[in-house]
């Protein structure tokens, strides 16, 4: 298994994260537990912040809040300079709640509620990722009926497809996110909003897809994008001010991925938006990006408790753990492949090839399949690295399994971030019919 971060074998052989044995974290706060490297994670988002003050650029790195967002996220990242970018009223409310500055969120989404706008117009954030006319519309209206003008961006799909999974490419043509390029939508929509007097048009914005190992994509996403606002600007006389790129950087889950350093898609975007706008006579924009999973991904890893095992003669074995597709559906909803390791028995020889399986009672709750590990026995604790994505952010209470907790480490000591829900919170909403309660 790789060693991410700070992560190492320590003298008596067991996994250690950020000066913590994952053992005792499995023994203090229970499993599965979300475990979370904080200086692995600062370290992601100074690459980043770096990367731009090299480029001479006005930038803005927003952190994609759906890879993992909780109070603790929100305020680490605006200890570190990040912006935000949210997708929901709740990510909304868990980073004003954080104290998170209101002007440093970005608003995405492709459905958001009257509610969820109002909210977000009351706080005071930073800019709404526009996606269709119909937003468009809205906060045309609400920008007039409050007598204030709404700062937009637009997001459009330029007809880029990255290298990645089917199910999380956004940027080709056929999406459900944002204004299309090729059919003249998204020209139209920058001539809607450029002529509204209740509508700042800041820019345009683009996310190309997930998972991106290679720059050529953003690149080929930059020249359709500097041509689109060269055409802008000669119909309409407009210029951005910013132009937002999205995110997608990919990170390393199993051996054979191949991730770049922040500072190689900087450089890469970088040398593009200047050669495309400087070409078209465009004046260079301040410039953002979106990364979420290459900030938190590879600083998260899940602990597991091992229990039952099943053995197929010549067919296959299973240990099953005490979590799953509740607190990791990636491997179930679009057949994510991790590594693993018995976290108390690291030194031991990798001898025994099995399958993990989650306790779900579902046939498609297989959290790896084939991987080597030392013969495992019921109680080791099982380490499944690169969690820190879409775990905890996707995960939920199917067969009424409690969430886990999640801990940030570093320097040897652990916080916890998240209290593991217990049962009563499962049933803190439900509601008994009042029949039934009179028969009580």
């Amino acid at each position: 298994m790789f060693l991410h971060g700070t992560s190492r074998v320590n003298e008596l052989g067991h996994l250690e994260i950020g000066g913590c044995d994952v053992t005792e974290l499995a023994a203090r706060y229970g499993t599965p537990l979300y475990v979370y490297d904080e200086a692995l994670i600062r370290s992601k988002c100074r690459a980043y912040m770096e990367a731009f003050r090299q480029s001479g650029f006005r930038f803005q790195v927003a952190y994609a809040s759906k890879a993992f967002c909780t109070m603790a996220m929100c305020k680490l990242v605006e200890e570190e300079g990040l912006s935000l970018d949210v997708v929901s009223g709740g990510e909304l409310y868990t980073a004003l709640q954080a104290g998170f500055p209101a002007e440093r969120i970005h608003f995405h989404g492709n459905n958001k509620s009257m509610e969820e706008i109002v909210m977000a117009l009351d706080a005071g954030i930073g800019c709404f990722v526009v996606d269709n006319f119909y937003e468009l519309d809205i906060l045309r209206q609400l920008g007039e009926e409050r007598n204030e003008r709404v700062a937009v961006l637009l997001r459009v799909t330029p007809g880029v497809e990255a290298h990645t999974h089917e199910y999380i490419s956004t940027g080709q043509q056929d999406s459900k996110f944002g204004f299309d390029v090729k059919s003249g939508q998204a020209l139209d929509a920058i001539k809607q909003a450029h002529e509204s007097a209740w509508l700042n048009l800041l820019g345009v914005h683009s996310h190309i897809g997930s998972q991106i190992f290679e720059t050529d994509g953003f690149i080929v996403a930059v020249e359709r994008l500097a041509e689109l606002l060269r055409e802008a600007k000669d119909r309409f006389g407009y210029l951005p001010q910013v132009l937002n790129v999205g995110g997608g950087f990919g990170i390393r889950y199993v051996e054979g991925d191949t991730p770049l350093p922040p500072e190689e898609y900087v450089k890469a975007i970088t040398t593009a938006v200047r050669q495309e706008l400087t070409a078209r006579d465009i004046p260079l924009p301040e410039l953002w990006i979106e990364p979420g999973r290459s900030i938190v991904g590879e600083a998260g890893t899940t602990l597991y408790r091992i229990g039952s095992r099943k053995e197929i003669p010549d067919v296959r074995k299973y240990l099953a753990v005490d979590g799953g597709m509740t607190d990791n559906l990636r491997p179930a909803l679009y057949q994510a492949q991790y590594e693993a390791a018995v976290a108390n028995r690291m030194n031991e020889p990798a001898t025994e090839q099995v399958s993990i399986a989650g306790k779900c009672c579902e046939t498609g709750d297989m959290l790896i399949w084939d991987v080597t590990l030392p013969p495992a026995q019921a109680g080791d604790i099982l380490a499944i690295t690169s969690t820190g994505a879409y775990g905890y952010a996707m995960s939920n209470n199917y067969n009424r399994i409690p969430r886990p907790a999640v801990v940030f480490v570093k320097d040897g000591e652990a916080e916890l971030v998240v209290k593991r829900e217990s049962l009563a919170d499962l049933i803190r909403h439900d509601l008994l019919p009042k029949r039934a309660q009179v028969l009580r």
